[in-house]
C-alpha cells in the first residue's frame, strides 16, 4: 500500500488535497487516484494558501466599499463557502464529544453522530464571534495579512496530530472511509515549508513578536493534544479540524494583542 502511494504523482496528491479540503469543483477538472487521499494532510497548508488569500482579499476589498464589520463577516462567509464548513463541523463534533462524553466509546460515538448538540452550538457561536471581533480589532491590511499567515500555519500545526498519535477508530469507521498515512521526512519538510513560508513573510513585513505568534499557538495545540490523548488515545478528522481552527484563532488573537 505504501508503494502504491509513493508511485502516485506529486500533483495528484496536491489535487486530492484541494478536492478534499475545499468545495471548489476541482474534481471536474481532474480525478486523482484514490490512494492520493491518504496523503491530503501533507498538503493541507497549501490549501490554506488559497483559502487564506480569498478570505483576505474579500476582507480588504470589502473594507474599501463597505463598513468594516460587514467586510469581516463577508470574509468569514466566503471561507465557510470555500471549505463547506468542514473544519467548523469538526469543531462542533469535537466540542459535543469532549463536552458530553464520559468515556472513550461515548466520545467517539457522539463525534460520529451527525446531529449537533448544545456544546457544539454554543462553541461555534463563541468561536465565530471571537473570530469576527479579533479581525475587526485590526486594521484591514493587518487583518488580511494575518489571515494569509495564520491559515496555512494552523493547518501545519494541526497536521502534527497525525504524526503524534494513531487514528482513534478503525479505518472502515472513518467518515472519509480512509486513514491518513504517517508522513515521511520529505513530506514533513514540505509540510513545514508550506506552513512557515507565509508566516515568515508576515513576520518580516509586520515586525510583530515572532516568539509569541509562533509558540503560543503551539502551546495551545500541545494542551489540546494532551486532552485528546487522555480522552480517546488517538486522533480523528474532527480533532484535526478543531485543532486547526483553535490554533488559527490563537494566532489571530496574539497578533491583535500586539
Amino acid at each position: 500500500m505504501q508503494t502504491n502511494i509513493d508511485q502516485t504523482k506529486w500533483y495528484d496528491r496536491i489535487w486530492a488535497s484541494y478536492i478534499f479540503f475545499t468545495r471548489l469543483p476541482f474534481w471536474r477538472l481532474h480525478q486523482p487516484p484514490k490512494e492520493c487521499y491518504k496523503t491530503v494532510v501533507e498538503h493541507w497548508p497549501l490549501t490554506g494558501w488559497l483559502i487564506g488569500a480569498v478570505m483576505a482579499a474579500t476582507l480588504w476589498l470589502g473594507s474599501l466599499y463597505l463598513p468594516y464589520m460587514v467586510a469581516v463577516l463577508m470574509a468569514i462567509v466566503v471561507r465557510l463557502l470555500l471549505t463547506g464548513a468542514l473544519h467548523e463541523d469538526g469543531l462542533a463534533d469535537f466540542l459535543d464529544g469532549f463536552g458530553g462524553g464520559s468515556d472513550r466509546e461515548r466520545i467517539l460515538a457522539i463525534m460520529k453522530d451527525s446531529h449537533i448538540g448544545t456544546y457544539g452550538v454554543i462553541g461555534l457561536i463563541l468561536y465565530e464571534m471571537l473570530l469576527a471581533a479579533t479581525l475587526f480589532s485590526m486594521t484591514p491590511i493587518m487583518a488580511a495579512l494575518a489571515i494569509m499567515a495564520a491559515t496555512p500555519y494552523a493547518r501545519m500545526v494541526a497536521a502534527q496530530l497525525v504524526m503524534m498519535m494513531p487514528y482513534a477508530r478503525r479505518a472502515e469507521e472513518a467518515k472519509a472511509k480512509m486513514v491518513y498515512r504517517k508522513m515521511n521526512w520529505r513530506a514533513s519538510i514540505s509540510l513545514a515549508i508550506q506552513g512557515m513560508l507565509p508566516m515568515v513573510a508576515f513576520l518580516w513585513m509586520t515586525r510583530v513578536s515572532w516568539e509569541m505568534v509562533i509558540f503560543i499557538p503551539c502551546i495551545v495545540m500541545y494542551f489540546l493534544y494532551l486532552l485528546i490523548w487522555r480522552k480517546i488515545h488517538g486522533y480523528t478528522g474532527d480533532c484535526c479540524g478543531a485543532v486547526c481552527l483553535l490554533v488559527e484563532l490563537t494566532v489571530l488573537i496574539v497578533v491583535c494583542a500586539q
